[in-house]
């Protein structure tokens, strides 16, 4: 969870108290430390959320307290629009849901005139491409969160088969296929992988033994380096 959604679940916490609750009981709730939740508590009552209360004696938010309502120019709403409605036209469908959702909420807090401008953009996205994915990318997404290995059947542009074990670390959206970025075991070097060809996906538990961050630093270095395209395609 970043910090910002922590911040923001400790909000919607307070307001189903109306007595003072203690901070270790908030801390238990949210399951982070003590000390965490007093700088969280301190830096929403620096943001101007009118939290009343001190350590030892419990926290109260005071009624009537609203996020202040997000400000976008133009461009940036138009940004927000474009950005949104590409991926919720994309074949990953939790993605896409989570797409709709999040204009949705951003909308519900704009003031009237912005929600306007949200409303009536004129920047439009094409048709979703079919889908010819059989797997779930939000299997492959949430591996690359939790820095885990990823199994399955891999078949390259001439049809051959061959099983793979990789450390996901970055997935690439193009407009009609998605690719997979990862360190493969079997060839001892970077990959990529289009999901299309990609069957008998299976998530483990075996956490890879660097970073993303790393890795994607790396690959993209490799990029860069003169002589060098990356990682090659999964066929190699």
């Amino acid at each position: 969870m970043s910090r910002s959604e922590r911040l923001l679940d400790l909000i919607q916490i307070l307001r189903r108290h109306r007595r003072p609750v203690s901070g270790r009981m908030l801390a238990d709730e949210m399951g982070v430390s003590i000390r965490t939740l007093y700088r969280d508590i301190a830096t929403l009552q620096g943001q101007g959320a009118p939290i009343e209360g001190e350590a030892g004696l419990g926290y109260v938010l005071k009624p009537g307290f609203m996020l202040p309502p997000l400000m976008f120019t133009d461009e940036e709403i138009e940004a927000i629009v474009l950005g949104s409605r590409w991926v919720a036209k994309q074949p990953d469908r939790r993605l896409a849901v989570a797409a709709a959702d999040a204009l949705a909420k951003i909308a519900a807090v704009l003031p009237d005139d912005l929600r306007e401008d949200l409303d009536a953009t004129t920047l439009l996205v094409g048709p979703r491409s079919e889908n010819a994915e059989a797997i779930d990318l939000g299997i492959v997404r949430q591996a690359i969160r939790d820095e885990r290995k990823l199994g399955f059947l891999y078949r390259d542009a001439g049809g051959a088969a061959s099983k793979r074990l990789v450390w996901p670390f970055a997935l690439a959206f193009f407009d009609k296929v998605r690719v997979m970025v990862a360190w493969c075991e079997t060839r001892r070097d970077f990959r990529h992988f289009r999901a299309d060809r990609i069957s008998d996906l299976t998530a483990t538990d075996i956490r890879y033994p660097r970073r993303r961050q790393a890795m994607l630093k790396e690959w993209r270095a490799g990029l860069d380096a003169p002589g060098r395209n990356g990682a090659k395609d999964a066929s190699g």
